[in-house]
Order: C-alpha cells, then sequence, then structure tokens
C-alpha cells in the first residue's frame, strides 16, 4: 500500500510539474524534487526513469548542481508569464486589487528569474 502511494504521489508531481514547464504561477522545479523523493520512497526504477529523463532529468540535474537557467528558458518563462498575465488582466479579471496583486507577482517572479543564476 505504502509502494502505491510513493508511486501515485510522486506520478501526481510529476504530472504537476510537467504543467508548470507552460504555466507560469505553478512551480515546475519544487513538484520534480518532490516527485524524486516519493520515486525514491516507492519505486527504484521510477526514480531512476525521473532524473534520467531528457528534459525532466536535466531540471532536477541543473538545480541539484547550482547551474543556473539557460537564458533562452529565462526569456521564454518572462515572456509567456507577462503574456499570459496581461491577457488575464486586460480580458478576464475586471477587480483592481486582483488586477495590481497579478502584476505584483508576475513582478516578483520576473524579478527572481532575472536574479537566479544564468547557465551559458
Amino acid at each position: 500500500m505504502k509502494k502505491f502511494f510513493f508511486l501515485t504521489a510522486g506520478s501526481l508531481s510529476v504530472l504537476l510539474g510537467v504543467i508548470g514547464i507552460v504555466v507560469p504561477l505553478l512551480p515546475t522545479v519544487p513538484f520534480l524534487l518532490l516527485a524524486a523523493y516519493l520515486y525514491a520512497k516507492g519505486s527504484e526504477r521510477f526514480y531512476l526513469w525521473l532524473i534520467h529523463h531528457k528534459w525532466l532529468g536535466t531540471i532536477l540535474t541543473n538545480y541539484k548542481e547550482g547551474k543556473g537557467i539557460p537564458i533562452r528558458i529565462r526569456i521564454y518563462s518572462v515572456v509567456f508569464l507577462w503574456v499570459t498575465i496581461g491577457a488575464s488582466i486586460v480580458f478576464l479579471i475586471e477587480d483592481t486589487a486582483a488586477k495590481i496583486i497579478m502584476l505584483l507577482v508576475a513582478s516578483g517572479i520576473t524579478l527572481r528569474l532575472m536574479l537566479m543564476k544564468s547557465k551559458e
């Protein structure tokens, strides 16, 4: 039963991490780190698959080794963040306070991304 829990929770974490790659406000790395932990507890096969995965494993390795974010990914993330936040503010949200909060969150995420180490 424990193994099933760890595998299910790990798979859910991987799914949320993958969604986080394209959804600006959903974090990727924390979910992938959680998935690696859960897979390590539940199945060596799934853990090895994750850490050796072409894209997901690279994200984990870069984070673990403190290599930073490639500049191309940083630019993509910031552009995607502001396009989605901007569209939400213009077309979906009417409340001024909510618009301000979204602008502050987007600004904070942008600042965090800009302050992170760049991977050459």
